[in-house]
C-alpha cells in the first residue's frame, strides 16, 4: 500500500497502521480517507500530502 507524507509536517500516513487514534482502521488506503481527515500532528487537510518516494 502506498504511503503518504505530509507536506508541512513530515507525518507518513501508513495504510498498513491506519490512524486508529481518530478511527481510521488499519488497511484503509488514503485515497478511502474521509475527506474532513487531518493529519493527526498538525492538522491540516488531506490536500497538503504528497505520494511518498
Amino acid at each position: 500500500m502506498k504511503k503518504y507524507v505530509c507536506n508541512v509536517c513530515g507525518y507518513v500516513y501508513d495504510p498498513e497502521i491506519g490512524d486508529p487514534a481518530n478511527g481510521i482502521s488499519a488497511g484503509t488506503p488514503f485515497e478511502a480517507l474521509p475527506e474532513d481527515w487531518c493529519c493527526p500532528e498538525c492538522g491540516v487537510g488531506k490536500d497538503q500530502f504528497t505520494l511518498s518516494e
